[in-house]
């Protein structure tokens, strides 16, 4: 089989090259990985080699590139059916996609209020009426998911799978803003945090020595 790479921004600050990197662990695929440090003349210069939008992430299989997070995990889902990465009855894996793609159209809210930043802590954002209804969205499928699908196992349906992926980044977002939560949806972010590869991520990005101001809010 044709080795994976898997090009990545700033562990700090990027949501999206988490979610594909985490995927990525979980199929147990060897892997070698393309850091670009965002915000910078090398990430102009060298993003373009292999991504056709200039962003991260980008996955490459052989001749392939993918080139979306969503999509790389649906490859990768493909590629290794054993790691069943979304649920296996198709009205739960319905629902699993449904809030999968909610997470990549939506919540631009909490984007832009709430910038990813996975090492900072105690950070606080301005609550405006919109970022107030997206976090209560935010628990309300972690609830609902929890409560209809999760008997299983501590992810939102049961097992880890690709939803997970999408909302792992706002656990961490919440922890470095201090949201507060449910019992239901703070034991998820609890779950999360714990996650050995999210420990790993973490773990690297406090080694990386890169500053994006704009992602360097409410301290």
């Amino acid at each position: 089989m044709d080795k994976f790479e898997l090009v990545i921004g700033n562990k700090a600050y990027s949501s999206w090259s988490l979610r594909a990197w985490l995927v990525l662990r979980h199929v147990s695929a060897p892997f070698t990985e393309t850091r670009l440090a965002m915000d910078t003349p090398e990430f102009k210069s060298r993003v373009r080699e292999y991504s056709p939008t200039g962003k991260v992430p980008l996955l490459k299989h052989g001749n392939l590139t993918v080139w979306d997070s969503i999509s790389i995990c649906e490859y990768l889902a493909e590629r290794f059916p054993a790691a069943r990465l979304w649920p296996d009855d198709a009205e739960t894996r319905a629902a699993a996609r449904c809030v999968s793609a909610e997470m990549h159209a939506g919540f631009m809210a909490i984007r832009k209020s709430m910038p990813f930043n996975c090492r900072a802590t105690d950070r606080h954002a301005p609550v405006s009426p919109e970022l107030e209804a997206e976090i209560a969205r935010v628990a309300e499928i972690w609830r609902n998911c929890r409560q209809q699908y999760g008997q299983t196992g501590p992810w939102l349906f049961g097992r880890f799978s690709i939803a997970d992926a999408m909302y792992i980044p706002v656990a961490l977002r919440f922890m470095t803003y201090g949201v507060s939560l449910g019992r239901t949806e703070q034991a998820y972010v609890d779950t999360a945090r714990a996650l050995p590869a999210m420990q790993e991520w973490i773990a690297a990005a406090k080694e990386e020595e890169e500053v994006i101001p704009t992602s360097e809010v409410g301290l």
